[in-house]
């Protein structure tokens, strides 16, 4: 389909960006289809356009259809305001402060239904209010389709489909774009970039899924605005930081985010232990293992990995504190609450997240502690698969030696008869251990 798409759009040069004519391309020049699209967006259109507006699939459930992808949701823009907007769709309702959005519930799905935007600087008395730093933190200006394709971040999420003439409006150049695949944002990028910080993660998380290239000029101001980041809600960055690395693409977002300078400004502690190439190879196969867990469709929790991004930190914090004599476990629980905390300040981690992540630090200890029934009753531990998985982690990067990750595995996979014999081994192997031991024998001579 991509190949198809391409042959129809070599003939068309770059249209300079924020123009008030778009390129349009019609329905025997671009390969989407309307069978492609939802029930429920395509019911958010009709009933749209039976009101006398206008309305449009937008962003990126366009890019993803004409790249050949199936896009998760679809979103629609319209002249219509969002008060006006709800009067057509039972039980929809208006959310967001800083843009106010209609979400229209059409049997299971729920479509996000926005208006037309304008630029902040025809904004009237309290619809527009911009930060020291020129950060927008209200913006309900409404315009038309052209000034709201000049609102959009970047050109590839500024196509504009439409079921009345199954036409595609372009009014910045998105189709090049596409056809070049390259990430560029709409006007200036450092001005864009300060309007709202999360944009640089957006333009990293493009170019990870799409695998993309960040147009220059559109990468050039990353590495210096990156300490924007830190005016982001940690709540937000929270929300973005799963988008990254829970999308499926998480080892080339890693490699992106680095090249960038924008991983220190999401996770200092992992980034300032990175000289260790144990802490690095952790990191990247946690990252790795992730993204393999997503395309399989198996399941996936923020808990584990934050557990693994935090550990480098926590793991070295705990290793000073045993060496200033404080005991394995309390020191893990004094590192674990510096490196959360610290956290924190970057982005949250809601507790539903944070206890199973400290569960499964502490288990790394009760793990080692096989004898009698301890290895039964691990068995039954709600996090003993997480904080498994966790233990082969650490064996895969090179932190601690292997042989415990095995032993584990023989134990899951043995019948009861056979894990009794694997405890009973493991006891008379630590007995003997115990005997041999210089420690051992100057008892036995004392006594």
């Amino acid at each position: 389909m991509l190949k198809t798409f391409i042959r129809t759009i070599k003939h068309w040069r770059r249209k300079p960006q924020n123009t008030a004519a778009p390129v349009i391309i019609s329905r025997n020049d671009h390969t989407l289809s309307r069978r492609d699209i939802s029930r429920a967006a395509l019911t958010v259109m009709r009933r749209l356009q039976d009101a006398n507006f206008q309305a449009y699939i937008v962003g990126g459930g366009v890019r993803d259809l004409l790249l050949g992808g199936y896009p998760k949701d679809f979103d629609v823009a319209t002249d219509a305001t969002p008060e006006q907007a709800r009067q057509l769709f039972r039980g929809a309702r208006i959310v967001g402060r800083r843009f106010r959005i209609l979400h229209a519930r059409i049997g299971r799905e729920v479509i996000e239904v926005t208006t037309f935007r304008g630029h902040h600087s025809n904004a009237e008395d309290g619809e527009a209010r911009q930060s020291d730093q020129g950060m927008l933190l209200r913006d309900n200006v409404y315009g038309d389709l052209a000034s709201d394709a000049a609102r959009r971040d970047f050109t590839i999420n500024a196509l504009y489909y439409t079921t009345r003439d199954f036409e595609i409006h372009d009014y910045t150049g998105g189709m090049q774009d596409i056809q070049q695949r390259l990430v560029r944002m709409i006007g200036d990028p450092s001005t864009r970039y300060k309007e709202d910080p999360v944009r640089m993660l957006r333009a990293i998380r493009f170019a990870a899924k799409l695998n993309f290239t960040i147009a220059p000029e559109t990468a050039a101001p990353l590495a210096e605005l990156a300490p924007l980041l830190r005016n982001i809600a940690p709540a937000r960055l929270f929300d973005e930081v799963l988008k990254l690395l829970m999308s499926g693409y998480a080892e080339r977002t890693f490699e992106l985010l680095n090249q960038y300078h924008l991983w220190p400004h999401l996770f200092p502690g992992n980034a300032r232990e990175a000289s260790n190439a144990q802490a690095l190879a952790l990191t990247r196969q946690a990252l790795c293992n992730t993204d393999q867990r997503i395309h399989a469709n198996k399941r996936v929790t923020p808990a584990f990995l934050y557990a693994a991004l935090l550990w480098p930190e926590t793991s070295a914090e705990q290793q000073q504190l045993i060496q200033q004599g404080v005991p394995p476990l309390p020191a893990l629980a004094q590192a674990a609450q510096k490196s959360s905390s610290a956290q924190l300040a970057y982005t949250a981690i809601p507790k539903r997240f944070s206890m199973p992540m400290r569960e499964i630090w502490e288990m790394q200890h009760r793990l080692q502690r096989r004898t009698g029934t301890r290895a039964f009753r691990l068995l039954e531990h709600p996090r003993f698969r997480a904080a498994y998985d966790f233990l082969l982690l650490r064996e895969a990067s090179g932190e601690i030696s292997p042989g415990l990750g095995q032993w584990w595995t023989d134990f899951q996979q043995a019948d009861e008869e056979q894990r009794l014999k694997l405890v009973r081994s493991l006891a008379r192997d630590n007995a003997n251990s115990a005997r041999r031991s210089p420690r051992s024998r100057r008892r036995y001579k004392a006594g």
